[in-house]
């Protein structure tokens, strides 16, 4: 619905113009009767019509001083101390928000993930211990951890861990992706994981072919299938998690289950050990190597077929350890994805559950983090000071309307501008020959457009939206208070103060 909002300047003037008029035929003309009737009534007649234009006199006089005052305050409205005020006024209400809802507790996290590395620690060494049959799949016995808990800019509680756990191919069977620019691919960064034309290793392993792999269009060759890998994972997770989980369960409840294209693990507590009483969900997502620290993970439900898309985690933890050495000990580009991601779960969260999903779908934390990834690239680090916080949150959300208004997002890997990343990156070869990877490539203009619009309104509205809305909390389950929550300034509901 297109609201109007009413011109002041152009409100006064003909206001002024209208009256200025009516004075005019006024004094023009003279009042009726002033030329006939007895001597009182000619005179009753005189004073009444000038009472009547010095009341005329005294509006237009008002209308003048009304005009002059509103162009005042719209001049002192745009002045540098204006703009001063309201930016000062923004970036307290970030700040509080931020402590409030955001900011995570250092003991907390660090217990959290202490005790999650334990468990999963148990888990894949129990499941490289299963003794596999040479043409089957098996755990290679090591986890890689993911995700913004471990990157240090997750919003609110450490609640959610992501862990790629490492899968090792039967012996002898070779897999080549292919895809990117073909038919049917939109988006370069997704592939098939295909078999040689004519491979005789599909024809002496009969089984795993029929468990694992399904024909291609053409006939000639075999594809791994992420759906099939994910089942048989999750029955090798759960027959791990049956042998490890009598040590934890005394301390909390152990859950598996399958969701999507993810394995979820759920801690729910029963002491202290798991600190403050937060229930915990580990996602636990099969990989296939690819070399130099990268891996194939399923694409999705999203992604029809059997697609696969490369994961880069060792080079992304590497470029944001290279980037934390290069910037200011008080550098607030932490901070500064924290309060974009809280902002979209804010604006989302009044959205319903359809515009909600396509929504958080565009403005999902990857490619929130790959345009604040290609911020911290290509502006000086100096300009990263705590002090310029709100100009660098502004240049972020400001960065990502104008990717969605030219509807793409370039992957930073993945056919990227290679003059923003750093030499001593490694990337795989089929990484570096792909084509450029679109991340909003699914998307259509209309959905875009509607979200880069959402986003400007967002900002120009973020007090009301910070004080009407309610941050989301991923964690289940209820919380009580912890003896640590004194020291790292909180309060019992586990919201920071």
């Amino acid at each position: 619905m297109t609201t109007y909002t009413l011109n002041l300047k152009v409100f006064w003037s003909l206001a002024g113009c209208v009256l200025a008029a009516l004075l005019l035929l006024f004094i023009s003309s003279p009042p009726d009767g002033a030329e006939s009737g007895p001597d009182g009534c000619r005179g009753q007649a005189l004073w009444l019509a000038w009472l009547t234009k010095l009341a005329l006199a005294l509006a237009i006089l008002a209308l003048l001083l009304g005009f002059c005052s509103s162009r005042g305050r719209s001049s002192r409205r745009g002045s540098p101390e204006s703009s001063a005020r309201v930016a000062s006024s923004k970036r307290e209400l970030l700040e509080d928000f931020y402590k409030r809802h955001i900011r995570l507790s250092p003991h907390v996290l660090g217990h959290s993930k202490a005790h999650v590395a334990k468990l999963v620690g148990e888990l894949v060494r129990a499941g490289r211990l299963e003794v596999p049959t040479e043409s089957s799949l098996a755990f290679r016995g090591d986890f890689v951890q993911i995700g913004s808990s471990y990157e240090e800019h997750k919003v609110g509680h450490p609640d959610c861990f992501d862990i790629l756990v490492p899968l090792r191919l039967p012996r002898g069977l070779r897999l080549e992706p292919r895809g990117g620019c073909g038919p049917g691919l939109e988006d370069a960064s997704l592939c098939v994981l295909e078999t040689p034309r004519r491979s005789e290793w599909t024809r002496k392993h009969k089984t795993f072919t029929e468990a694992f792999l399904s024909l291609d269009p053409s006939g000639t060759a075999y594809r791994l299938t992420p759906e099939a890998v994910l089942r048989w994972f999750y029955m090798a997770a759960t027959r791990c998690l049956s042998t490890v989980r009598y040590p934890f369960e005394r301390r909390c409840s152990l859950g598996l289950s399958l969701s999507e294209d993810r394995v979820l693990l759920q801690l729910t507590p029963r002491s202290d050990y798991v600190c403050c009483h937060i229930s915990m969900v580990v996602r636990l997502v099969p990989a296939l190597p690819l070399g130099d620290g990268a891996y194939w993970v399923a694409a999705g439900q999203s992604s029809p077929g059997a697609l696969w898309t490369a994961y880069l985690p060792r080079q992304e933890q590497k470029l944001l350890g290279w980037l934390k050495g290069r910037l200011p000990v008080s550098s607030c580009h932490l901070k500064c994805l924290q309060l974009a991601k809280a902002l979209r779960d804010l604006s989302g969260s009044a959205l319903g559950s359809q515009g909600a999903a396509e929504w958080r779908a565009v403005l999902s934390s990857y490619s929130l983090k790959t345009a604040w990834l290609r911020l911290l690239l290509a502006t000086p680090s100096e300009a990263w000071e705590e002090r310029h916080l709100l100009e660098r949150l502004e240049d972020l959300l400001r960065s990502v309307r104008d990717c969605l208004h030219h509807r793409s997002l370039g992957h930073l890997f993945m056919g990227g501008d290679g003059s923003l990343l750093p030499d001593f990156l490694a990337v795989p070869k089929p990484i570096k020959s792909s084509a450029p990877s679109n991340l909003w490539a699914g998307f259509s203009p209309a959905d875009l457009d509607l979200v880069a619009a959402r986003l400007a309104y967002s900002w120009t509205h973020l007090h009301r939206l910070i004080r009407l809305g309610r941050p989301q909390r991923a964690s289940q389950g209820g919380r009580v208070p912890c003896k640590h929550m004194d020291a790292e300034g909180l309060d019992g509901s586990g919201q920071q103060t």
